[in-house]
């Protein structure tokens, strides 16, 4: 066990490069440990993915610019989801979070979560010099009018998942295969894009994001390894598993 229950902590795994529907298995059955009991601390996935699109509860037909096999001979996969939000695209170079939060512990109200989530990642990238803010009456993380991180998340029982998507180094013409959540004539940016040669490297960049994603709940981050997290709740996927 990695921690005691009693104190509160963000149990922080950091999957690497891995397949969207692998990463997609493992936060349900988190989610599902989560809910149980099982595992009794919240949780932040941390990951890449290769390119792949993905279609939330409130996509757009018209806001996927090629269908299918278009994206397929790109190399970029296409998956639709359970989650809130309209379409998105992960790729390499991105850090993708799926927080595993049980709200009860916290507060009942997935808009004040979706704050929390944005507020976490405005306060990383302060701390790196990267001045962002919100938009009204847009969810992500903005510098100026140019979309860094993008969020959509779900929850059963107060417990999310899925999560955010923040560009450090994205292809960025990865984009223009879709209306990056549904808002036209939105400019996609990153953290190189933004800081230049002042960029930090990734691990830093994830440093940041622990920080300000535990920091904004109120908790004391914890790395833990993937097997850890199957210590916990056996039913868990192994490495590989869809």
């Amino acid at each position: 066990m990695p921690d005691a229950p009693s104190a509160r902590a963000l149990w922080v795994c950091d999957l690497g490069l891995v397949d969207y529907d692998e990463a997609l298995g493992l936060q349900r059955a988190v989610a599902r440990a989560r809910i149980t009991g099982e595992i009794p601390q919240d949780v932040l996935l941390l990951c890449e993915h290769p390119p792949v699109v993905t279609l939330g509860r409130s996509s757009k037909a018209g806001h996927l610019l090629l269908p299918a096999p278009a994206l397929a001979a790109r190399g970029i996969a296409l998956r639709e989801v359970e989650r809130g939000g309209d379409v998105t695209l992960h790729a390499p170079g991105q850090l993708v979070g799926y927080p595993v939060v049980d709200l009860k512990r916290h507060r009942q109200d997935l808009h004040w979560y979706l704050r929390q989530i944005e507020q976490g990642l405005i306060d990383a990238m302060a701390a790196l010099g990267l001045p962002c803010a919100r938009r009204a009456g847009l969810t992500g993380v903005w510098v100026a009018d140019r979309k860094l991180a993008s969020i959509g998340v779900h929850a059963r029982d107060w417990v999310t998942w899925h999560g955010f998507a923040l560009n450090v180094s994205t292809d960025l013409s990865l984009f223009d295969v879709i209306v990056p959540c549904g808002i036209a004539d939105v400019t996609m940016t990153s953290v190189t894009r933004e800081l230049g040669a002042s960029a930090p490297a990734g691990p830093a960049v994830t440093a940041a994001v622990v920080a300000g994603v535990a920091g904004t709940f109120g908790l004391a981050a914890l790395p833990v390894a993937r097997a850890a997290l199957a210590a916990e709740a056996p039913a868990l996927p192994r490495p590989g598993a869809p």
